[in-house]
């Protein structure tokens, strides 16, 4: 077995190092503004002056500033899903369980996490415009969580037709948005409640 390290590759051009360092510090200033204040008072200018980079260095790597947005949500949507694909992972074969704690999860950074704390609060008053990302639009997040939890019960639950599985993936995770939107005081009843409801959809497992 050759246990000798893997040489790295040739380093980025100095450009291609700077676009990616400049695009990574625009996006956690957005994600800063928006966590303090919401999306809506997140300006170009502002993300310019905070990242050290001119507003058409910005302009020419996201498009404008809807671009700001989706390239924050689309960031923020991998880095969640990941965190929801280790807890779906980290309960093994038992599919309740799994179910229960990655709603528990989801539910939980709905209220801890800053970012999507203010996404959220901010869209149940009706003037967030990165809600759409979140939800209406058929990517990242819905399609993305979907896609994650009907391939963790293709392989927990491969005794369930897979028609089964697609649908308790789609009701678990419609069901976990209208809490994040909606949240109630039941706290981990609700969560709960969502994983009853999904699991139901499986039949027998």
């Amino acid at each position: 077995m050759n246990t000798e390290p893997v040489p790295a590759g040739p380093p980025d051009p100095p450009r291609v190092a700077w676009r990616r360092q400049m695009r990574a510090r625009v996006l956690d200033e957005a994600w800063l503004l928006a966590s303090l204040s919401g999306w809506d008072a997140v300006r170009v200018a502002d993300l310019a002056r905070r990242a050290e980079v001119s507003r058409p260095s910005i302009y020419a790597e996201f498009g404008d500033r809807a671009g700001v947005g989706r390239a924050l949500v689309l960031r923020e949507t991998d880095r969640f899903l990941a965190g929801v694909g280790g807890v779906l992972e980290g309960n093994g074969g038992d599919v309740a369980a799994g179910l229960h704690a990655a709603v528990a999860h989801t539910l939980g950074e709905a209220r801890t996490n800053p970012f999507i704390g203010a996404v959220v609060t901010a869209a149940r008053g009706g003037t967030d415009a990165l809600l759409p990302f979140l939800t209406s639009r058929p990517e990242p997040v819905f399609s993305q969580a979907r896609s994650l939890v009907t391939a963790w019960l293709d392989v927990v639950a491969e005794e369930c037709p897979s028609a089964r599985r697609a649908e308790a993936a789609d009701v678990a995770v419609r069901l976990t948005l209208s809490h994040m939107l909606l949240p109630s005081s039941e706290g981990d009843a609700a969560a709960a409640r969502v994983a009853r409801a999904a699991y139901a959809v499986l039949g027998p497992v």
